[in-house]
């Protein structure tokens, strides 16, 4: 069975006694998370001794059925009736190297992290945090372990109560909101400054290994980088960083969204996802003695080029999420290769050969951080499993590039239930779970009349 237990003593300030740690915070309730498909985070809220029994005894449960619910809030069902009328309990075992501060939730409150598992101790394999788990096995029986680093792009918004409105740029601290771009101005940077030191601080408390802030290019869009490391403890972090960063926007009277293109005017948000594999004593795989790329780090790109058009459901999980993967909107369409070229989705970053990696620039802000994680690193893994051949490098103008990608959620959900090397190792569990939940979401969204058919089909037709 997978270890959910073990502690990162650096987790709980040099501690691997929880409650010790709790004490010591004078935490008095623990949110014990649970990310779902989408990545939206349930599960529970309980006191800290509460927490502390269910590390001990794993008597804390919750009904299967989260891992059915749509982002509308819906429950999908399941394939098996009878059991989606049940909706057993699984139990919810907690992650106690998570544990962190809760700082933007008020004093006294921490974060958890909880792994699924069935009442007989089996993991509860639809849990995006097993998914990931199950790629990076595959990894460590090779000696390898993959290094990630995300980058995530998010806008700040004026409040947006009607959602029958188009979203619009905040006020900041000059009394404007900006109506132009300000791609890495400083300047436009501080006009949010308040929000982004609270952001900060928030990160901080919480250990969040965050890196560099930019402005980018979208009206009040900025982009975090976080630091490379391991990748279940970064796709966690992801997630609370996205929850605290719509925290300290609240706080300063905006709104903060990850939605891949929430203004159609403006620049779409992405994950973009940096990944690098290293040998048991860290070194890397990817660049030779000779600084040359080396065999696998070719196999591994190859493996990008083939298998993410048949996976694109992980990197973009929404209907809205392919408004933003069009030629020319500052989001790659194609999966071409070359070095430091941002109009290709598979980008290799200026470096030296210790920092040897492929930058996955299809992932959108929206992604769940565990799947486009799991689903890029498996990619690449098929990729040198298989050994297949990158193409000859992409040089100008990308954009130009014929896609291959799959052009609406529905084309997606089809190559994606198709893919069998895929479907074999993250299992029928899951892609049964997730088809599900992706295919009632699709049905929505198509019984929804648009504002643009109203405005144009409406008196014309």
């Amino acid at each position: 069975m997978l270890d959910t237990t073990t502690t990162d003593a650096s987790t709980m300030n040099g501690t691997n006694d929880p409650k010790d740690w709790l004490a010591a915070h004078a935490v008095s309730e623990v949110e014990c998370l649970v990310p779902d498909m989408n990545g939206v985070l349930r599960g529970k809220a309980l006191p800290a001794a509460k927490f502390l029994k269910a590390i001990e005894d794993r008597a804390l449960y919750l009904p299967s059925s989260a891992f059915l619910v749509s982002i509308d809030g819906r429950y999908s069902g399941s394939v098996d009736e009878g059991f989606a009328y049940q909706d057993p309990d699984m139990r919810m075992v907690p992650d106690v190297a998570t544990i962190c501060l809760a700082p933007g939730g008020g004093p006294g409150k921490a974060y958890a992290f909880a792994d699924a598992f069935h009442m007989d101790d089996r993991p509860w394999m639809a849990s995006p945090r097993h998914v990931l788990r199950a790629v990076l096995d595959l990894y460590r029986r090779r000696g390898w372990r993959a290094v990630v680093a995300p980058e995530l792009e998010f806008y700040l918004t004026a409040p947006n109560p009607d959602p029958d409105r188009p979203v619009t740029a905040p006020v900041g601290r000059n009394g404007r909101s900006e109506s132009v771009q300000h791609p890495y101005d400083m300047a436009a940077l501080e006009q949010f400054e308040p929000v982004i030191r609270r952001l900060y601080d928030y990160a901080a408390a919480a250990g969040l290994p965050l890196d560099t802030l930019i402005h980018e290019s979208g009206t009040a869009q900025l982009e975090i980088n976080f630091l490379h490391g391991d990748a279940l403890p970064l796709a966690d972090k992801a997630l609370l960083f996205k929850r605290m960063t719509r925290q300290a926007a609240q706080e300063g009277g905006m709104q903060a969204t990850f939605m891949a293109k929430p203004i159609a005017a403006q620049a779409g948000s992405s994950m973009h996802l940096h990944m690098s594999v290293v040998d048991e004593a860290g070194n890397t795989l990817f660049a030779g003695r000779d600084g040359a790329d080396t065999e696998m780090f070719g196999h591994f790109i190859g493996g990008l080029q083939k298998y993410i058009p048949e996976v694109m459901p992980l990197f973009a999980p929404n209907v809205n999420s392919f408004r933003r993967i069009r030629p020319n909107h500052s989001a790659p369409a194609n999966i071409e290769w070359s070095h430091d070229n941002r109009s290709c989705g598979l980008r290799v970053p200026a470096g030296g050969r210790t920092a040897r990696r492929v930058e996955n620039r299809l992932p959108g802000a929206d992604a769940n951080p565990y799947l486009a994680i799991a689903g890029s690193l498996l990619c690449g893994y098929l990729g040198v499993e298989e050994k297949i051949a990158r193409s000859t490098e992409a040089s100008g103008n990308a954009y130009r590039s014929r896609s291959t990608l799959p052009k609406t959620m529905e084309e997606a959900l089809d190559r994606f239930a198709a893919c069998d090397p895929v479907r074999a190792v993250l299992g029928e569990e899951f892609f049964q779970t997730y088809l599900r939940v992706k295919s009632v979401e699709l049905d929505l969204f198509q019984s929804v009349v648009t504002s643009w058919e109203r405005d144009h089909l409406l008196l014309k037709v």
